[in-house]
């Protein structure tokens, strides 16, 4: 997993891996979570991703609009 650059400063987001149709976010709490074009669907995961490799505003998209749509929760 690539770690999250936080511009923010007070971001949830630790980590996330891109994958070509998923991105896996890592979270402070440990919490890894799976979304792909299923759950939350593709514009949200193509959103995601422009977030991540940005370094800031990851958090705020999941815990404002995406919140519980995750594909699968992984540990």
């Amino acid at each position: 997993m690539k770690r999250y650059k936080n511009l923010g400063g007070n971001s949830g987001v630790t980590a996330y891996e891109i994958a070509e149709d998923s991105i896996t976010v890592q979270f402070n709490d440990g919490g890894l979570y799976l979304y792909n074009h299923s759950k939350p669907g593709m514009s949200y995961v193509n959103k995601m991703k422009q977030l991540a490799l940005r370094g800031s505003g990851l958090n705020s998209l999941i815990s404002r609009v995406i919140k519980m749509n995750y594909y699968l929760k992984l540990n």
